[in-house]
């Protein structure tokens, strides 16, 4: 599980090993990741390793991960970690921008696509497996100051839905995950709601679809949001105001909300 320590990440890593399935957790901080360790062996009594990687580097970490994983039977693959900007900004205007640009091209890209070569082969070769690639639901509706961080979720989605296909035969499921809000370190709601579940409660709907939907938002609410992609055409139409709202925010707003928008929200902190 990538971005195990925070948010959707540990709480697939939590519903996994209460199923008895032990767990191997990646994340950029190796004092979170033995803390999430320590706490998933004492309360579920499943076995865990731990690998500190910051998915912002290079591709000479996956060889690293693959020597960490050799030998070990990895039979489900969460691919959760990700990055998002740090307040709604025109593209040109983005903080560092070369940098965040590298940086989530890295993140949310990178990471999907090479975690799936290290680990896959094992399962091609056992015809049997599970991979699912949390995207977001900005990979289907308008993120205008956010089109970097739509376009890498668009990525993943369009990713997935053609792995679905390739390795259907080889006896692999593959899953598209679009997550709405949740109420995780990432969104920066701190309260859960009907509309914007807690990471525990969207990770136990979501479980529950593996092998039953190959693209999904799982979680009910979500699922509807989703359903009404098709009228989502930004300019056009009276949906798009629900967007504005969250668009229309920049650094000053979120600053004088007390909100910390000094550096890119990531979930594998």
């Amino acid at each position: 599980i990538t971005g195990a320590t925070d948010g959707i990440g540990k709480a697939y890593a939590e519903e996994m090993a209460r199923q008895g399935i032990d767990v191997i957790l990646i994340s950029r901080s190796i004092d979170k990741l033995q803390k999430v360790a320590t706490d998933i062996e004492s309360e579920f009594g499943v076995k865990t390793k731990v690998i500190a990687i910051d998915f912002t580097q290079g591709v000479e970490i996956y060889e690293r991960i693959r020597k960490e994983i050799e030998g070990l039977e990895i039979g489900t693959l969460i691919n959760n970690v990700g990055m998002a900007y740090p307040y709604p900004e025109y593209f040109l205007d983005m903080p560092n921008g070369d940098k965040l640009c590298q940086d989530m091209i890295f993140c949310n890209i990178m990471s999907v696509t090479m975690m799936m070569r290290v680990v896959m082969p094992q399962m091609v070769e056992r015809r049997r497996g599970v991979v699912v690639n949390i995207a977001s639901i900005a990979a289907v509706a308008p993120t205008p100051l956010m089109c970097l961080y739509g376009a890498s979720k668009s990525f993943m989605d369009k990713l997935t839905r053609d792995m679905v296909t390739e390795y259907a035969d080889k006896g692999i499921i593959v899953q598209s995950l679009l997550p709405g809000y949740v109420a995780t370190n990432m969104s920066r709601i701190r309260i859960s709601s009907y509309t914007a579940p807690s990471a525990t409660e969207y990770a136990k709907v979501a479980l529950k679809t593996i092998g039953l939907q190959s693209r999904s938002a799982a979680y009910p609410p979500h699922r509807v949001m989703v359903s009404f992609r098709t009228d989502w055409t930004f300019g056009q139409n009276k949906n798009c105001g629900l967007l504005l709202p969250l668009l229309s925010l920049n650094s000053s707003c979120l600053e004088s909300a007390g909100v910390n928008s000094s550096s890119p929200t990531t979930c594998h902190k």
